[in-house]
C-alpha cells in the first residue's frame, strides 16, 4: 500500500467516525455515547478509533465539522438558484424533508448546540459558529430581496425553525414542521 492509498484510506476512516458520531449524537445525545457506539456506526473496529481520535471530545470536534461541512455544500447547492426567495424556500424545503427525522430527534445541530451550551469545556462555541453561517448567510438572502431588516428576519427564521423543530421533536409530530413550512414559504412571499 503506497502513502497515497493509505491517506485515502485513513481520510475515508476518519470521515466516516465524523459522520458517524454526527448521527449518533444527535440520536443519542452526547453524555450516553461512547467511542464504541461511534464505531459501530462507523463500521470500524473500536481499536482503530483512537489512531483518528484520542478523546469523545475530539470525535465531537469531529461531529461539529461534519456539520459544518454539511451546510457548506447545503449553501453551495443552494446558491445555484437564480433568487434570494428561491433559495429560502429551498431551505425551508430541506427541512421539511427532514421532519420525521425531527420528530425522532430533534434538529441535529440546534440539539447539540443545546446540550454542549451546558458544558463549561467550550465545545459550544464550535457549533455555534456553524449556527452562525447558516443565520449570516439567511440574512444576505434578506438583504437581497432589499430588506433593510434582513439581519431581523434571519433571526426570526432560524428561530422559527428551531422552535419548530423543537415542538416537532416534543410532540414526535413532524406535521407541525410541515404546517410551519407552509407557514414561513407564505411569510417569505409576503416581504416582497
Amino acid at each position: 500500500m503506497t502513502d497515497s492509498k493509505k491517506g485515502r484510506r485513513t481520510s475515508g476512516k476518519r470521515e466516516r467516525l465524523a459522520a458517524a458520531a454526527a448521527r449518533v449524537l444527535h440520536a443519542q445525545g452526547v453524555a450516553p455515547t461512547t467511542l464504541a457506539d461511534i464505531a459501530r456506526a462507523a463500521d470500524v473496529p473500536v481499536g482503530n478509533v483512537y489512531y483518528y481520535f484520542k478523546t469523545k471530545e475530539e470525535l465531537v470536534e469531529a461531529a461539529i465539522d461534519a456539520h459544518a461541512q454539511t451546510l457548506r455544500g447545503l449553501i453551495a447547492a443552494l446558491n445555484k438558484l437564480p433568487t434570494p426567495e428561491e433559495r429560502l424556500k429551498a431551505l425551508l424545503a430541506g427541512w421539511a424533508q427532514q421532519r420525521e427525522l425531527t420528530a425522532q430527534y430533534g434538529c441535529p445541530t440546534g440539539t447539540l448546540a443545546s446540550e454542549l451550551d451546558k458544558r463549561a469545556d467550550g465545545p459550544g462555541r464550535s457549533i455555534a459558529a456553524v449556527m452562525q453561517v447558516l443565520l449570516d448567510w439567511t440574512e444576505q438572502q434578506f438583504a437581497q430581496m432589499d430588506r433593510a431588516d434582513a439581519r431581523e428576519l434571519a433571526v426570526a427564521l432560524i428561530a422559527a425553525y428551531q422552535g419548530i423543530s423543537l415542538l416537532t421533536n416534543t410532540f414526535r409530530d413532524p406535521e407541525l414542521m410541515a404546517a410551519e413550512i407552509r407557514r414561513l414559504e407564505r411569510w417569505i412571499d409576503s416581504l416582497r
